[in-house]
Parts: C-alpha cells; sequence; structure tokens
C-alpha cells in the first residue's frame, strides 16, 4: 500500500471550519513570550546568534550547551539527521508515528525499513520487533497520531552502541501524570543512553508553527555532524527569542498546567467517543490528539466538513488506513458540538 508521506494536518484546514485537524494549541500567546519575540524585530538588522537560546534550552535539560542544537522546527531535524547520516546501512522507522522522519530519509537516499506496532496491542511499542542489526531508529513518544505514551523504560531498550536512536519527543510537553511532577516518560535529561537523539518542539504548546523553532538534544561527539548539514543561520531571532523564553522555570511551570488542562479535556474528548457507535479510539491517548477507527471513515470526513469539522485523514499513516481519522483535542464545548455531529453523520448514513 503506497502512503502520501508528505500530507499533512494543515491541508485538512479551511475556511469557515473547526480545525480538529492541526495538533497546535490556539490560545492567545502569553506576555512573556509576545514581549521577547516582539523586542527581538528591533535587531533584524544583525544575524542571528543562538548562544543565548542554546544556553538556555541547555540549563532546562540539565545539558551542556554541546548538545543542543537549534532547528528551523523540529522537523528540519529529521532532514539534517538523514543527511548527516546517509551511511546508515539499516534504517528503521517505527510506525504507525509522524510521517517526516521516513520522507526526509527516502529524500537522502536511504532504503528504509518500517516496524508496524498493532493496534492489538494499543499500539505499544515492542522493542524485541526492532532488527537488531538497524544502526539508525525513529520512534516517537508520545507517538503522532496514535497519542500512545510508551514507557521510557521501553524506549531506553532501544539505545545500544553502533546505533542512533532518535526519539520525536515533539509532544512530550503535552504529556501529565498525577504525581510526578515533570513530563512522564521523557528521555530528553538522559545522557548515559548511547546514541541518544531528543527531538524537541516548541510549536504545539505555544502555537508557534508559523515562527518554525525546534532543538535536537544529544551526543556532543554527533551534533557537529547534523550542524555541517544545517544552511547558515537556520534559526531566526524571533525564533531564537521564542526558545530563550520557553525553557525559563515560568514557561515550563506553565507547560504542566496546561497539560493538566489538556488532560481533562482529553479525557472527555475520549469518553464521549467511546460513546459513539461503530468507534474505536486507538490505545490509550496520552497526547494533544486522540486517533480513531470506524467504517467508511475517508467519506466521514468529507461528511464532516460539510457540516464544520475538519479532522486528520489517517490513511497517509503506515500502519493504520482509510478506516482511522485523527482528532485534535479541544475545549469541552467544541469537543460536544464535534461529537454530536460526528454522531448524526454515523446514524444517517445508509
Amino acid at each position: 500500500m503506497t502512503f502520501d508521506l508528505d500530507h499533512h494536518g494543515d491541508a485538512e484546514v479551511g475556511a469557515g471550519l473547526v480545525d480538529l485537524a492541526v495538533n497546535v494549541r490556539h490560545q492567545a500567546m502569553p506576555g512573556w513570550l509576545a514581549d521577547p519575540i516582539a523586542e527581538s524585530l528591533g535587531r533584524l538588522s544583525a544575524y542571528p546568534d543562538g548562544t543565548a537560546a542554546t544556553a538556555a534550552v541547555a540549563a532546562r535539560h540539565r545539558r551542556d550547551p554541546a548538545e543542543v542544537l537549534l532547528t528551523a522546527g523540529a522537523a528540519q531535524a529529521f532532514v539534517l539527521l538523514a543527511q548527516a547520516l546517509r551511511g546508515a546501512r539499516r534504517p528503521v522507522v517505527v510506525h504507525p508515528q509522524f510521517t517526516e522522519p521516513e520522507a526526509a530519509l527516502i529524500n537522502a537516499g536511504h532504503r528504509v525499513d518500517r516496524v508496524l506496532l498493532r493496534e492489538e496491542d494499543g499500539f505499544r511499542l515492542d522493542p524485541a520487533l526492532v532488527p537488531e542489526d538497524s544502526d539508525l531508529v525513529f520512534v516517537g513518544n508520545p507517538t503522532n497520531p496514535t497519542s500512545v505514551l510508551h514507557p521510557a523504560a521501553d524506549v531506553a531498550k532501544l539505545a545500544r552502541p553502533g546505533r542512533v536512536l532518535v526519539v520525536d519527543e515533539a509532544f512530550a510537553d503535552t504529556t501529565y501524570r498525577p504525581g510526578v511532577p515533570g513530563e512522564p516518560e521523557s528521555l530528553a535529561e538522559r545522557r548515559d543512553l548511547p546514541g541518544l537523539v531528543v527531538l524537541r518542539s516548541l510549536t504545539k504548546t505555544w502555537g508557534l508553527a508559523g515562527l518554525r523553532i525546534g532543538y535536537l538534544l544529544g551526543p556532543a561527539e554527533l551534533l557537529p555532524r547534523l550542524a555541517a548539514a544545517q544552511p547558515l543561520w537556520a534559526v531566526s531571532t524571533p525564533a531564537l527569542a521564542a526558545a530563550t523564553a520557553c525553557a525559563s522555570p515560568a514557561a515550563i511551570a506553565a507547560e504542566r498546567e496546561i497539560a493538566l488542562r489538556l488532560a481533562q479535556e482529553r479525557a472527555h474528548l475520549v469518553d464521549r467517543l467511546r460513546h459513539v457507535p461503530s468507534v474505536t479510539v486507538a490505545g490509550e491517548p496520552a497526547s494533544a490528539f486522540v486517533s480513531v477507527r470506524l467504517p467508511a471513515a475517508d467519506q466521514i470526513r468529507l461528511d464532516l466538513r460539510k457540516r464544520g469539522y475538519a479532522v486528520r485523514r489517517g490513511d497517509t499513516f503506515p500502519g493504520l488506513g482509510p478506516q482511522w481519522l485523527r482528532i485534535a483535542v479541544r475545549d469541552t464545548a467544541i469537543t460536544d458540538g464535534f461529537v454530536q455531529t460526528l454522531t448524526d453523520v454515523i446514524e444517517e448514513r445508509p
């Protein structure tokens, strides 16, 4: 089966539609973030200098600055890895997950192997499925589109000498677990695992998709190879200001509060969806989106558009297919309106 690896949720959004297709938070930007970005516009005559932002990100994750590479969005990091590691003998992508890692590998000339996680296992990671001789492995945690949060111990089992293990934590700041002060199951601060590379994004929680800012955490000896594949001044001055602000204690505290509210809103969405006839929720969702399986999902998606709702098609994700949709978590009022509309669309089908 052929998958459109270049299709993303923004293609589903249109004028007048309630956006449940893109996993970006829509709330207004807080002043502690908006003000530094606005102030940076007065310094655009100078070339970007990422020194302060790199130090701030490193401090947040208890890393050395040499272990941080700022990128124009986390998606750029996939391209850098694919280009810089052209010598990889057996790249493996664990699916279902964000399709950009595989697309970047293919565009760089790699031949990619896929490991497909199974719905009957709740799309949970089984480290034993990854071939032992793979020297470059990509896995998402929490995984887009299934919203499954894998135990950090299971992900860590994939690390070994001679292998680069890339963990996409673009949605790690959306996760929450009672009694856990930080991000549950994150490996961002682990420096003891050989070849571990962790990717992070500031796009989702802070609504910065248009600014393009993310970063990569990894071994100091590997990062210069990735930086060499990056264009000069790849991260703009406003994006650097955002990176610095989002690494502050105020930002981290705000993230935890947002993640708590998101967990409550997600629980409401999942509960409502589990009462809709013929709808099956994938796994145990832990992030800002939920994937569901239902008959005629491709047609139902089009019917939902006619009634004002945009959702993400699932047939472009290896390991899913045309019977799947991905739905972004929004506030309970939007959820209630959407679920009622979804129920009506299903019940009205012949």
